[in-house]
């Protein structure tokens, strides 16, 4: 894996964390407990801040990145970000599966307890509220959250990439 400091800015991540030999973890990030960084995925905190939760995987491909001097990333916990989806400069609150190929612009804040469908576009400054799916170019709320989704999707995901992320150890 390659951590590499910028601007004065280490990465800092806590405690039983998995990132994969090709992850690529830059400047100002600081992440917490048990999350993942998976094969080729990129978290660029060069331009500025990125600021992640507890047992957050970032799977293959995917790229969490910000906009200079004015939206940094906040990623809560329970957060999955599907192969090769891109968060930029936004907010993820708690327990929220980004889906894969899916990009979350600038200033958009996805609720707690959501799901962003693979391929969805958020456009800058869009607000997805708590426990509801959205899907599309540009993602619209299709749907409530029901619980089936919530543990079936949202939990289960997050709590397998822990378990995956125990075999690389």
């Amino acid at each position: 894996m390659l951590i590499k400091s910028v601007r004065g800015f280490t990465p800092q991540y806590g405690k039983n964390c998995f990132f994969a030999e090709n992850a690529t973890l830059i400047g100002e990030i600081i992440m917490g407990d048990d999350c993942s960084v998976w094969y080729q995925a990129v978290v660029r905190g060069d331009v500025n801040s990125i600021l992640m939760g507890n047992r957050i995987n970032i799977q293959d491909g995917a790229v969490i990145h910000g906009t200079f001097e004015r939206s940094a990333t906040i990623i809560g916990d329970d957060v999955s970000i599907g192969h090769n989806a891109i968060v930029h400069g936004c907010t993820i609150k708690d327990r929220v599966l980004i889906g894969m190929g899916s990009i979350i612009m600038d200033d958009s804040v996805v609720g707690s307890n959501s799901i962003i469908a693979a391929g969805s576009v958020l456009p800058k400054n869009t607000i997805v509220p708590e426990g509801c799916v959205y899907a599309g170019i540009p993602a619209k709320k299709i749907k409530e959250i029901s619980p089936e989704l919530q543990k079936g999707e949202i939990e289960r995901i997050a709590a397998n990439y822990i378990q995956y992320a125990s075999w690389f150890k």
